[in-house]
């Protein structure tokens, strides 16, 4: 009896001295590795979930040391890329092996379904062929600078009450509405009025960023799957928020649907709306498309998530760098200033005067001002458009973007990749590399996009905010259209200031929104003695 108790205590020893042995082992190989510590079975999750709320700037510190990172959790294996050459490799040269992958789709899949930005293959080329057709329509362009210029003058009222009453706004919030607005009138052909003056709570913006987050947060979360199978946690929260999101969207659908049956009945020879959503409705009565309600469910939301929150964030986070950078600011209003100038007398319209304190007079200098941002006047905007090009570049709306690997593969850099895996760009990180763009790369400098005031483009695959390959963004030039319509008028009448002691951080979704929106005090601008003096200093040396 004694002996087998004896051989049984022997037994656990050994097996606890293999198993530290291993472990020991295991992180002697580890010393000479520049990613995050690794354990066995758990990889690298215990370093990841402690870092989950800073993950971005986690993967800077890493990628600032290699340009290549591997990160092994416990079902995969992510390689975490910040060099352009590797980027060019993955999103165009060896593209077919890089899909969004069964991974990827998985975790999306209850948010995006099989919509265009978690597609793969034949169905995924079937919807940016519709998409691309679209886009490209000069109707549509037109449309959207009217739509553009419309919500953004609501914008401007709503901030001009503030300014009166020196009220605080929440204007990451204003400007989700402003964009879900739009996104529903140009895409959607419907109006919802999120950003009507008494501002109504709108639950399917509240419920579409709860979603946004839970599945970022599956990413990480080894336990995702049996937390959803038993309907509890975080996955139980999302299983509402997605009913409310389908509640939303599907009377979206059926509203257009309606919307072009009446017209229809009506007018038999009368066009539908050019819309996106259209489009795919009228594809959708053709039987061998297979499109259901359903699949214009997906696309819905994809389009959503693609034309609200990338360009609400890009604009919250432009308006903070602007108002944190005084001369960058200044040099702004005085693009615009002379903007407006030059763009009158090209008019023939003569200006009208206002003053701060006069609203209606304020308001209708405002609406001038926008009726000289057409399509082609905004894009002579070279330093709004640096502006907002370098928010992108520290600040992008997808701060990293990750792809399943059909099969093994050598990165440029040297790096082996095994099928099965992830591989994902971190343009968050890219931006901030100094082997990407010097010394100064952590610095908010516009000028680096300007040669003799003339913007400039670069490699997409060095400047990521927009992907890159057949699947870059295909209302990149929408964005900025919106973009600079919303921040021409904003920064022309106004100046923003942050409320005293709110932080301004990122929150962990697959959008870099700000975690506690962007509270700020809103003051009407005036052209004073020394701007006047400034703004012809300006123009001289043009």
């Amino acid at each position: 009896m004694e002996k087998e108790g004896n051989l049984s205590t022997l037994s656990i020893i050994t097996l606890f001295s293999m198993l530290f042995s291993w472990i020991f082992i295991h992180r002697l190989k580890q010393r000479n590795v520049k990613g995050p510590k690794t354990w066995p079975f758990l990889g690298a999750a215990m370093e990841q979930l402690m870092n989950f709320n800073r993950m971005h700037d986690w993967l800077v510190e890493y990628l600032s040391r290699s340009r290549t990172v591997v990160v092994p959790m416990p079902f995969t294996t992510y390689t975490y890329i910040a060099d352009p050459a590797n980027v060019e490799h993955v999103l165009k040269t060896n593209f077919n092996n890089y899909p969004k992958g069964e991974v990827y789709h998985s975790y999306m899949e209850v948010l995006l379904g099989d919509g265009i930005f978690n597609a793969d293959g034949e169905l995924w080329r079937k919807q940016r062929k519709t998409a691309s057709f679209e886009f490209a329509s000069k109707n549509l362009r037109d449309f959207s600078t009217v739509v553009f210029r419309e919500y953004s003058l609501t914008l401007f009222d709503i901030l001009s009450r503030a300014s009166y009453s020196n009220q605080e706004v929440d204007m990451q919030e204003l400007l989700m509405r402003m964009t879900l607005d739009s996104i529903c009138k140009v895409g959607f052909g419907v109006e919802i009025g999120t950003l009507d003056p008494s501002l109504p709570e709108n639950q399917f913006a509240q419920a579409f960023d709860i979603a946004n987050i839970i599945v970022t947060l599956r990413f990480i979360d080894p336990l995702w799957k049996v937390k959803k199978f038993f309907n509890v946690g975080s996955e139980a929260v999302l299983d509402q928020s997605i009913k409310t999101i389908d509640d939303f969207t599907y009377s979206v659908i059926k509203r257009r649907k309606a919307e072009i049956e009446e017209a229809g009945v009506i007018n038999k020879d009368e066009k539908i709306k050019h819309d996106i959503l259209s489009r795919f409705i009228e594809l959708s009565k053709d039987p061998e498309s297979n499109m259901t309600d359903k699949s214009l469910r997906d696309i819905v939301l994809n389009f959503v998530i693609a034309g609200r929150d990338t360009t609400a964030t890009t604009l919250a986070w432009a308006i903070y760098m602007v108002m944190t950078h005084e001369d960058v600011a200044e040099k702004l209003y005085l693009e615009l200033k002379e903007f407006e100038k030059d763009r009158a007398e090209e008019e023939g319209v003569s200006l009208n005067t206002y003053q701060e304190d006069n609203p209606e007079s304020f308001n209708k200098r405002a609406m001038q001002f926008a009726g000289l941002l057409s399509y082609d006047s905004i894009g002579k905007l070279y330093y709004l458009h640096a502006v907002i090009t370098e928010t992108l570049r520290l600040y992008p709306a997808v701060p990293q973007d990750p792809k399943g690997i059909l099969a093994d593969d050598v990165l440029p850099d040297g790096v082996k990749v095994k099928a099965g895996g992830m591989v994902t760009y971190v343009p968050y990180a890219m931006g901030r590399m100094e082997y990407n763009w010097g010394p100064n790369a952590a610095s908010f400098n516009p000028e680096r996009w300007l040669k003799d005031g003339i913007f400039q483009n670069i490699s997409p695959f060095k400047f990521t905010a927009f992907q890159a390959g057949p699947r870059i963004c295909l209302g990149k030039d929408s964005a900025y259209l919106q973009m600079k319509m919303a921040l021409a008028i904003l920064c022309r009448f106004y100046e923003f200031k942050l409320v005293p002691g709110h932080p301004v951080k990122y929150r962990m979704m697959t959008i870099l929104s700000m975690a506690h929106g962007l509270k700020l005090t809103v003051s009407k601008r005036s052209l004073d003695s020394k701007e006047m003096r400034m703004l012809e200093a300006h123009k001289g040396t043009r």
